[in-house]
């Protein structure tokens, strides 16, 4: 279980990571646009909103890739807080953005969260 819990979190932190590389770096550019259903005038008006945004997505990778690196109860520590920290972020997008976000973020973290739990 632990294994299966550990590749999960990797897969949601990878997930946040390329998030990240989309609202960091590619916001003004056609994979932003459609990643994000941006026109290129709102995408530029709006870049340092992505800039912010990819910061944060970026901050919960980091937090996952923390808690595997650290094993033990800290790294299930960290695991459960930054899983359950992307899991209410899907929620807020799904509802604010776009309901995509819930099986992009959302469940893949919950997934995450019962197998790091289960295998503690």
């Amino acid at each position: 279980m632990i294994i299966v819990g550990n590749v999960l979190a990797g897969i949601v932190a990878l997930i946040h990571v390329y998030i990240l590389v989309l609202e960091m770096f590619l916001w003004t550019k056609p994979r932003g646009y459609k990643a994000f259903g941006l026109t290129p005038e709102f995408a530029e008006q709006t870049k340092t909103l992505g800039l912010n945004q990819g910061l944060y997505n970026g901050f919960l990778a980091a937090g996952l890739i923390a808690g595997l690196i650290a094993g033990g109860d800290t790294g299930f520590a960290a695991k459960v807080f930054f899983l359950v920290c992307v899991a209410i972020a899907g929620i807020v997008g799904a509802l604010t953005a776009s309901k995509r976000i819930l099986y992009v973020q959302t469940v893949p973290a919950v997934l995450a969260l019962i197998f790091v739990i289960l295998g503690h």
